[in-house]
């Protein structure tokens, strides 16, 4: 092997370490902060929507989410949780059609 080969090797790698690290880092922030839906930090709460939306529809999480729409000062965030619990419900009914 010879020495540009390994230069571009050795830059592939260190590329993907550091790919690798900011996926757990941004990953590690959204599962910190789901459970911080109600904070005070509009960044955590978009974080806690985040991480719900990717969550399968439990009757739970629905209830949360309609507690939380109502309760959100922030339109944006309002309309995410809207859009998310909509999800959810159209997942609910059909398990429970089906």
């Amino acid at each position: 092997m010879n020495r540009r080969t390994r230069q571009i090797g050795l830059f592939l790698l260190a590329a993907g370490a550091v790919g690798a690290l900011t996926g757990l880092l941004l990953k590690h922030q959204v599962v910190r902060h789901r459970r911080e839906l109600f904070s005070s930090n509009p960044f955590r709460r978009l974080a806690a929507l985040r991480h719900m939306a990717g969550e399968p529809a439990t009757v739970d999480a629905i209830t949360v989410l309609r507690d939380f729409a109502a309760w959100e000062p922030r339109r944006l965030l309002r309309t995410r949780a809207a859009s998310v619990l909509a999800r959810m419900q159209r997942e609910l009914r059909r398990k429970a059609g089906g």
